[in-house]
């Protein structure tokens, strides 16, 4: 899907869920076995409910019913994030420090580009995670994939 796309859809998703207190984590436009879904990660303060699943899938189809952005068949499908949420934005990165994240980076930070700790704040265009008493600092634009680990 394009980021011209993903644009489009949001501008038409954001309102509806900024109206129900909650926001778009994550989008995605797949081919599955069953043909192709447009799939919302969706979030808010507590925990996401099925009824919140249900509400928003009803209000987001109406409008994508109406508007029509997407012109072949497709299902859609909202959820929440899970206990692994991805994070994409610096408001999540903050919204969850001290929290245990893994993150993949798109070039190499000291020899590599994977990494489990802490995230102990966002510092410098960035954040830095606590590895193993390490403290290493990943700027954002060099992160390619992040997300919440679960804790035990």
């Amino acid at each position: 899907m394009s980021e011209e796309m993903i644009h489009r859809l949001m501008k038409m998703i954001d309102p509806i869920l900024l109206d129900e207190g909650m926001e778009c984590v994550d989008l995605e436009y797949r081919r599955e076995a069953r043909g192709w879904i447009l799939r919302i990660y969706i979030d808010k303060e507590g925990r996401v409910t099925l009824d919140d699943c249900a509400r928003i899938n009803q209000k987001v189809g109406r409008t994508l019913d109406v508007e029509n952005p997407i012109e072949s068949p497709y299902h859609l499908e909202v959820s929440s994030p899970g206990l692994t949420r991805p994070l994409k934005t610096e408001k999540d990165f903050v919204r969850y420090q001290n929290r245990l994240v893994r993150v993949k980076t798109v070039e190499p930070i000291e020899n590599q580009r994977q990494f489990k700790g802490r995230l102990l704040r966002v510092i410098d265009k960035g954040i830095e995670i606590e590895m193993d008493e390490t403290i290493v600092h990943i700027p954002f634009q060099s992160i390619a994939k992040a997300r919440l680990e679960l804790e035990f």
